[in-house]
């Protein structure tokens, strides 16, 4: 196993984490409407999992001997406030981190099980994030994936 390029792996996905805190929490204070209410609770959790996801990705770096990132991912300011716009960009979004967890998952297969099962749980999570998200932009009695969905 790479150890250098697993860490540098492990330190972009904390500074993606990172920037879905401060996109999620920013998001969550630009909601307007009728529906505001749920749509800031569930925002507010993605930003709070984002902190949980970031720490234990930090948690990683130093087990294996090497110095957390203070960077954060980039953060991208649209101006653009409507819910279908948040949620294209959080679908962008999560897809960066999905390919990043991908990516250290190449790295540690079958060199580290610890390492592998922590890639491979949290891309169930990324997947499950973007469903999510993919439902959300969806129309009432829409079955079909959005149209925007790539992977």
């Amino acid at each position: 196993m790479d150890k250098d390029k697993v860490l540098k792996t492990l330190n972009r996905i904390m500074e993606l984490e990172l920037a879905g805190v401060v996109r999620y929490t920013h998001y969550s204070l630009m909601v307007y409407g009728y529906n505001r209410i749920p749509i800031v609770d569930w925002l507010q959790k993605q930003a709070d999992e984002s902190l949980a996801h970031a720490r234990r990705a930090g948690d990683l770096v130093t087990w294996l001997g090497g110095h957390p990132s203070l960077g954060i991912g980039p953060l991208l300011e649209s101006h653009k406030h409507d819910i279908g716009d948040i949620l294209r960009e959080s679908l962008a979004h999560e897809g960066e981190a999905l390919r990043a967890y991908e990516e250290l998952l190449t790295l540690v297969k079958d060199r580290d099980v610890r390492l592998e099962e922590y890639a491979r749980d949290m891309i169930v999570e990324e997947i499950a994030h973007k469903d999510e998200v993919d439902k959300m932009l969806r129309t009432p009695g829409q079955t079909e994936t959005f149209a925007g969905l790539q992977d």
